[in-house]
């Protein structure tokens, strides 16, 4: 039988283990991709630290997954050995629950499966996946462009573009990460009055170069106030993960203005009830999307030419590369490459 390298957790908190494994067959629906790159997101310290509710061991992290349909289950349809595709966060969902009935896969109430959580993800060069869950990945993109947009890019995508925004209409992106850098990015893309908001001077040269029109540097200015000489934002996209640096930008919010939370900050978040009452304004979250939402992000990147900034590690090097990602130091998101 021919062999894969997997890099695995053997159990919570574990560090990282680099094993050769049998190459494992496609049941039907389903499909073996072989992945050419897959993304570190931050995400994956759920699995590392054994945090989501129900993940099992030995697991292989990963849901920012690209690469090429190696193999077949039975039924598969319309999907061909070779074809270029992705697996990001949705990862498989019951079909038949009232979620999934109404096409919301994501909110599946049943059997939602994340890759790398509940079974084996991108940090194997091969991956069992649902054929249900694939995003086609355009010929102009590289594996390792790819893969960060099938979560960062696809969550900051998504979230824009549902978010009652059009073009003309000022958005501010809080923080410059490995979410907001692509965030600012699909910003101006789309046609909206960009705003990056960070801390420091220095971060000012990136956020134009990303496609801001305007820079608020946190440290220096008050957010709201400086919001609201812009005649107010119509979203602030909160890629921090602070809640009490989400809730400065709140008061810079224009009338029918919405906070989209997209940090994962614990913490509670205040908020003053008077001032949403008055203008008509919103706090909500977003969370990631479906298969075909990440067919759409791939899309989009690739006609406009949004690009995340990548730090590449070989598969070797995951260990290294995951603290890297865990640090913050990364500028500014990390992939990992497989060498077939």
């Amino acid at each position: 039988m021919k062999k894969m390298r997997v890099v695995l957790v053997p159990r919570a908190k574990a560090p990282f283990e680099i094993v050769e494994r049998e190459i494992p067959e496609p049941g039907p629906g389903q499909v073996r991709v072989a992945v050419k790159a897959c993304g570190i997101c931050h995400s994956d310290v759920l699995t590392k630290e054994g945090l989501w509710p129900g993940v099992t061991f030995p697991r292989a992290p990963g849901h920012e997954i690209a690469g090429v349909v190696d193999a077949l289950g039975a039924g598969v349809q319309p999907w061909k050995v070779g074809d270029k595709v992705g697996i990001g966060w949705h990862g498989g969902h019951c079909g038949y629950c009232r979620s999934c009935r109404k096409g919301d896969f994501l909110t599946c109430s049943v059997a939602f499966q994340i890759p790398g959580i509940n079974y084996d993800g991108g940090y194997s060069e091969y991956v069992i996946a649902p054929a249900a869950v694939l995003a086609r990945i355009p010929e102009a993109l590289s594996f390792e462009e790819a893969a960060p947009l099938l979560c960062a890019g696809l969550t900051t995508f998504n979230s824009l573009r549902h978010s009652g925004a059009i073009g003309g209409d000022t958005v501010a992106v809080h923080g410059l990460g490995g979410l907001g850098h692509l965030g600012v990015q699909y910003a101006a893309k789309m046609g909206m009055k960009t705003v990056g908001i960070a801390r420091g001077k220095d971060k000012e040269p990136l956020a134009k170069k990303l496609g801001a029109h305007v820079y608020i540097d946190s440290e220096k200015s008050d957010v709201a106030a400086e919001l609201q000489k812009l005649g107010g934002a119509k979203v602030v996209l909160a890629t921090v993960t602070d809640a009490k640096a989400m809730a400065s930008t709140i008061g810079g919010l224009g009338v029918d203005g919405k906070l989209v939370v997209l940090g994962a900050a614990f913490e509670p978040l205040q908020v003053p009830g008077v001032f949403l009452l008055g203008g008509r304004r919103a706090v909500a979250g977003w969370p990631s999307g479906r298969a075909v939402d990440s067919e759409d992000t791939l899309d989009f990147s690739a006609l406009t030419g949004v690009r995340p900034m990548n730090e590449v590690y070989p598969i070797e090097k995951a260990a290294e590369a995951f603290d890297r990602m865990m640090s913050g130091k990364a500028r500014f998101r990390v992939v990992l490459k497989h060498s077939k």
